[in-house]
């Protein structure tokens, strides 16, 4: 199984990183504005210019749209999450685990992912 599949595994099988950190984002993203695609009343306004997924900006941090308990939650709108969804990774590129899934499974109790072999 090549590293793209192992990132897409060990995502769609934690969810540790939905319940640690604030999922902001640019409001166009969000299906009011033109070209959004995430639902925009799964959002709150933190500025003039940036929304949040509801949820993720409360003492908890736990993303509503998170279903399930950790590890093993899955997000209810997998096909329409926000670019920092989209662009936190599980590995680098060389194969290692990034600092903010470390974080994240650290903050559930969970032990870091091992590393993987770099792609070549």
């Amino acid at each position: 199984m090549g590293k793209k599949m192992e990132n897409v595994s060990a995502c769609l099988s934690c969810g540790a990183c939905c319940s640690t950190f604030r999922v902001s984002f640019y409001w166009a993203e969000a299906d009011d504005a033109p070209g959004g695609w995430v639902p925009v009343d799964l959002t709150e306004k933190l500025t003039p210019h940036l929304r949040c997924m509801r949820g993720s900006n409360s003492k908890s941090r736990r993303c509503d749209q998170l279903q399930g308990a950790i590890p093993g939650a899955l997000c209810g709108i997998y096909a329409q999450r926000p670019s920092p969804c989209r662009e936190l990774e599980p590995y680098t590129a060389e194969g290692r685990v990034t600092a903010q899934c470390a974080k994240a499974r650290a903050t559930h109790g969970l032990p870091p992912l091992p590393d993987v072999p770099a792609m070549p």
